[in-house]
């Protein structure tokens, strides 16, 4: 028995070009990253139990630029204070073009 073709069932376009096309690609882009960086650097706070007092105190800020930078909706932080944080951690923050 021959093997049936498999048809794509997926009509339309990706996402990226959907965004694209909205105008929103690159703002929706920067605000997932923001996510994944927030998410990433409670998680190492966390794993290390790490207070956002403590972090604070580690990267001589005040507490409410922590809050800034683990809120996750807040896309306004320097790159300088992303990577002093993970500094904090014992990380390194890498950045790259794709």
């Amino acid at each position: 028995m021959a093997k049936k073709e498999v048809k794509n069932k997926h009509l339309g376009s990706t996402l990226d070009s959907f965004l694209e096309d909205e105008g929103i690609l690159e703002e929706t882009t920067a605000h997932a990253q923001k996510k994944v960086l927030a998410y990433q650097l409670a998680e190492a706070m966390k794993a290390q139990k790490i207070s956002k007092s403590e972090m604070a105190r580690r990267m001589s800020t005040s507490r409410s630029q922590i809050d800034n930078l683990l809120d996750p909706d807040n896309n306004r932080f320097r790159i300088d204070t992303a990577q002093k944080a993970a500094a904090a951690l014992g990380k390194t923050l890498i950045i790259g073009l794709v």
